[in-house]
């Protein structure tokens, strides 16, 4: 059996045991939700500072979004190396669609919640169509670190040139982790993303959770 470290230890033996089944039952609908949230991997991954989601992870997010009533049939992104985004959509408006761009701006900060995006090359896509698929992108991109969500329309966003900014805030607010303290923190509040680069195959998130190290070990031990 492998040793726990010793932060771990430390703050298991400062637990008051004795008030231990009260603690449980008063934490339980935050424990469920962190267990919803997120796997021991990913916890510590966050933890760590880097996040690294593989493709097909976000594609079957995406494809858990999409209906008979969406506007979009078929979506696929594709990372690359060079640090772009490839997106294939098939589309009720216009087909077969293919897009490529960067991901200048991924972050959570607080109230702040966005993405920005930059394509190669002017979209002949309408604006709702583009918000529509870019909004998927960016929460089952992020489903790993905030949970899985459910979206209705598209989420307020706006175009400047090529480029077009999506604002989750609202939704992450209103989500699950939004509305879950832990220990007297919010997680979605404790949360930071600051940025998203794609490289072969896979997005990596850079991430933290700003609570004290005990409420850490505390998570960590909750997903073991």
């Amino acid at each position: 059996m492998m040793d726990m470290p010793a932060a771990v230890t430390e703050t298991v033996n400062s637990i008051d045991w004795s008030n231990a089944s009260a603690a449980v039952e008063d934490y339980a609908p935050a424990i469920d939700v962190v267990k919803k949230t997120w796997d021991k991997e990913s916890l510590r991954d966050i933890l760590s500072g880097r996040i690294a989601v593989p493709d097909d992870v976000i594609n079957n997010a995406i494809a858990d979004h999409i209906d008979g009533a969406s506007k979009v049939t078929k979506l696929v992104i594709a990372s690359q190396s060079d640090g772009r985004l490839k997106i294939n959509a098939d589309t009720k408006s216009m087909g077969r669609v293919e897009l490529l761009g960067t991901i200048d701006e991924f972050v959570h900060d607080g109230d702040q919640s966005y993405v920005t995006y930059t394509l190669k090359k002017r979209s002949l896509l309408d604006h709702g169509t583009l918000s529509w698929i870019f909004s998927r992108i960016s929460l089952s991109m992020a489903q790993k670190i905030v949970g899985k969500i459910d979206l209705g329309d598209e989420l307020p966003s706006k175009t400047q040139g090529n480029t077009i900014t999506i604002d989750y805030s609202e939704l992450l607010n209103q989500s699950d982790l939004g509305q879950t303290a832990f220990m007297g923190y919010n997680l979605l509040d404790a949360l930071r993303i600051e940025k998203a680069e794609p490289h072969d195959g896979y997005v990596e998130f850079t991430t933290g959770l700003n609570v004290p190290d005990s409420v850490k070990t505390m998570l960590i031990n909750i997903l073991l």
